[in-house]
């Protein structure tokens, strides 16, 4: 569950930037269930929240971030279509010969992609980096090229858990498997 404050009336320190607030460890049990909700914030969790929300700082608890702020544009992307010609059994490329595209190579919808490109950075840099070094007779579309937002909620506020040491799962392999082989040969018995 997520809760959108939206103003158009912003304190100037807030205007171009996106506070983000992970509240998810912010709940207590529920008395009862309410059908599959078993958790619910409290008036003190409320109050933490929006007193985070008013500080307008980034907040970290023991190492894991709570409040981060970014500029708008950090969550804008333009999709632009990437295309690759149409080739005949040959390898030859096949020529429009009507319409617009006359003496154009003919764009093959097989091998179409879309790529995401942040508002941040100019579309030709990121093509002529990540896409040409792998199609180097691929082109855009520009005309099909869209601005889309999305915010990553995960990828901003995802901290890395390192796995257990393998020798401790060795360890507990280990004992499971004595565990069950020493059931199996109690059922023999």
């Amino acid at each position: 569950t997520y809760v959108w404050i939206v103003s158009n009336r912003k304190p100037e320190a807030r205007k171009g930037k996106v506070q983000l607030i992970d509240a998810s460890g912010f709940w207590q049990k529920m008395r009862k269930s309410l059908g599959s909700k078993r958790r619910e914030l409290g008036k003190a969790h409320i109050d933490d929240i929006v007193r985070i929300f008013g500080e307008f700082q980034e907040v970290t608890r023991d190492g894991v971030p709570i409040s981060r702020i970014f500029p708008n544009e950090s969550f804008g992307y333009r999709t632009i279509t990437v295309e690759r010609p149409l080739r005949d059994e040959d390898g030859n490329l096949i020529i429009s010969t009507k319409g617009k595209s006359k003496g154009q190579s003919v764009p093959d919808a097989s091998l179409r992609d879309t790529e995401n490109v942040p508002l941040s950075e100019h579309v030709d840099d990121y093509f002529k980096r990540e896409v040409l070094p792998h199609a180097p007779d691929a082109w855009i579309d520009h005309d099909k090229t869209k601005v889309g937002y999305e915010i990553p909620f995960n990828r901003h506020f995802y901290v890395f858990k390192p796995p257990r040491p393998l020798a401790e799962i060795d360890s507990e392999l280990k004992r499971v498997t004595d565990r069950i082989l020493e059931m199996i040969g109690s059922l023999s018995h």
